[in-house]
């Protein structure tokens, strides 16, 4: 017993503080496991809302036996690090924007091809028809999937007039993934890497002064403070992603790793319904702060489409055999 304690407490599984306790789990006695969640938003936003709402309901269905502790705004990880960290026990779980790791595999950045899923509905088809490749990938890397969780339509905010693609040459652009990087690339801005924690110091220091994203982010940072002009163009619709780290989860009682996942599916659901709930609050709030919140027009329209299909074509071909595999599954649904 000793001896399996003190592999735990060197894996991160269970506290230090709380090993002594655990040695007497073997005659009755209560042992609590102690995780921690890193996450880059700040604990407003309603993932990590859902994020906190989930470690609640998780220790309380176990009996108080594992205890999730959230560390939101990129505390204990910046946002680029946390699956690594995740992935090599120094976490163990995370949430991530999970186009942000496209580079290590195609399918993580299904959902920012442009202009592919640009409702909630289709967003959750294209989730159903790539969910098999993405937690085959994640178990290929140690981590297991628990839920998925969807962010506003992207729109474009500027401080100036945008009434085509051409309008978007020179902007500071912020890129946060393959995907925005590669729209900056083919619209003639210049791409700027800024993380969400890192983007209301860039705005205000006149970093970046352009950039597709959520309306949600918009308001995070607040966005009005520094430019003045949002499109709607409902671009695409990224998820985050919560994972944990597969021993971990090993390490659990089977009725703990129940409460995980069960927690974990009501989370999903919560966190879809919220993302499309909070989408119309955060676009009144742009407006409450004196944001222009526009439709984009027909020209920029057929430009940011062009980008588009450009884009898809680009992912086609990295993502090969897998790649044709999901966009014929969503098709077909």
């Amino acid at each position: 017993m000793r001896k399996l304690l003190s592999t735990l407490v060197r894996a991160g599984l269970v506290r230090a503080g709380v090993a002594g306790a655990a040695l007497l789990a073997a005659t009755g006695a209560w042992a609590q496991t102690a995780w921690v969640l890193p996450s880059a938003y700040p604990p407003a936003n309603y993932h990590v809302e859902n994020l906190m709402q989930f470690a609640k309901e998780v220790e309380t269905a176990s009996g108080g036996k594992l205890k999730i502790t959230v560390h939101p705004s990129a505390s204990l990880f910046k946002a680029p690090d946390i699956k690594r960290a995740v992935q090599t026990s120094q976490a163990q779980a995370g949430e991530v924007l999970i186009s942000l790791h496209e580079n290590e595999n195609p399918v993580f950045g299904i959902d920012v091809v442009p202009f592919l899923a640009t409702s909630f509905d289709q967003s959750k088809k294209l989730y159903a028809a790539s969910k098999p490749a993405m937690e085959k990938a994640l178990d290929a890397q140690g981590l297991k999937l628990l839920y998925a969780t969807p962010w506003p339509p992207q729109g474009i905010f500027t401080k100036k007039d945008v009434g085509s693609v051409a309008d978007l040459k020179g902007l500071k652009w912020r890129a946060y993934n393959v995907g925005t990087a590669r729209i900056a690339d083919l619209v003639g801005a210049q791409p700027v890497t800024v993380q969400a924690a890192e983007l209301p110091q860039a705005l205000a220091t006149g970093v970046v002064d352009g950039l597709m994203t959520s309306s949600a982010t918009g308001v995070d940072s607040k966005i009005w403070e520094s430019l003045t002009h949002y499109y709607d163009t409902q671009a695409w619709i990224p998820k985050n992603v919560v994972f944990v780290n597969k021993a971990a989860f090993a390490a659990l009682d089977p009725a703990v790793q129940k409460a995980v996942t069960d927690a974990a599916a009501a989370a999903e659901t919560r966190g879809w319904a919220l993302g499309a709930e909070k989408t119309s609050a955060y676009m009144d709030t742009l407006k409450k702060n004196g944001m222009k919140v526009l439709e984009p027009s027909a020209d920029l329209k057929k430009g940011l489409a062009d980008v588009g299909a450009k884009l898809t074509e680009d992912w086609s071909k990295k993502a090969g055999a897998d790649g044709a595999a999901i966009l014929d599954a969503y098709k077909k649904m």
